[in-house]
């Protein structure tokens, strides 16, 4: 009896035995691919209108020649005293220009001041090294406070000493702000092309009602002057005509186009700028005549 007990004992002990669980191996660790290097943006680079004004020996060279030319019309006309002044009168066209005349009037020759008788270097650095679309505010604090960096343009203080030589008063028409005029007097004058005394030889955006408009401010200088001479920069410098909303093609075939064409040269006068204004607009249509487009010719492999 005895051995019966133990034996279901121990047939009882193995029925409630624990039977081993499977455990499945862990997964393969999933090997991710490392992250990619982040690259830095690229370095700002010069742009190629800046390279050409600022820095090259082509800009400095076609700047002189433009003073020089002016300088040397202005003599010839301080000489003999023209009937008419090189302002347009009001009411005139491109198509059919008339002159202001000037009578007994006082010679004076008018000029734009940004990148006509100045070089705005470290706004156009700011502008390369922080590239960004046009800002107002921007150009303000420029006029407020850059008055020490900027330079003459190549040529324009010898030119504008020799027109005050021949009694020429130099007189300065710039769309700086009339707020800013003490600071625009300042960068003219460091530049050593002044003196600018402004409602006398400095007239600014602001002075009347016309905005960055032009024309008004040169019928108030021509009412008082015989203006001999105007140069700029912009098509603007010489007549608000000219931004009339005329497309880019047009516009250029109204520059080219007599009367006007014979003012080039021979008292309106045009500094380069490849770096911003109103000349820089027009798409293929407006650039490349249909008839003067070229491709690589196919070639035949044999």
């Amino acid at each position: 009896m005895v051995l019966v007990a133990l034996v279901g004992l121990t047939l009882a002990g193995c029925a409630h035995a624990e039977v081993p669980v499977q455990v499945a191996p862990p997964p393969e660790p999933v090997m991710q691919a490392p992250p990619a290097p982040v690259q830095p943006p690229p370095a700002p680079t010069v742009p190629p209108g800046m390279q050409y004004l600022y820095g090259s020996g082509e800009g400095a060279a076609i700047s002189v020649q433009a003073w020089r030319g002016l300088t040397g019309y202005a003599a010839t006309r301080a000489r003999k005293r023209p009937v008419d002044s090189v302002v347009l009168a009001p009411g005139a066209t491109l198509a059919a220009p008339a002159f202001v005349p000037c009578g007994r009037k006082p010679l004076a020759a008018v000029f734009d001041a940004d990148e006509t008788v100045l070089l705005n270097l470290g706004f156009e650095y700011e502008e390369a090294a922080n590239p960004q679309p046009y800002d107002e505010a921007r150009w303000q604090a420029w006029e407020k406070t850059g008055a020490d960096k900027v330079s003459p343009t190549p040529g324009a203080v010898e030119a504008l000493t020799a027109l005050r030589k021949l009694g020429v008063t130099v007189i300065f028409n710039t769309n700086r702000s009339a707020g800013n005029a003490a600071q625009t007097t300042a960068a003219i004058e460091g530049a050593g092309l002044g003196p600018a005394v402004h409602g006398e030889t400095l007239f600014l955006s602001g002075d009347d009602a016309m905005g960055s408009k032009k024309d008004g401010r040169r019928e108030v200088i021509a009412a008082k002057y015989c203006v001999i001479a105007m140069g700029g920069d912009q098509l603007g410098d010489f007549s608000d005509l000219f931004n009339a909303g005329l497309a880019p093609a047009v516009r250029r075939g109204t520059t080219l186009a007599a009367p006007v064409a014979a003012k080039w040269g021979a008292g309106w006068f045009v500094l380069p700028n490849p770096v911003y204004g109103s000349g820089l607009k027009g798409g293929f249509d407006d650039v490349f005549p249909a008839d003067k487009r070229w491709a690589v010719p196919a070639t035949t492999e044999k």
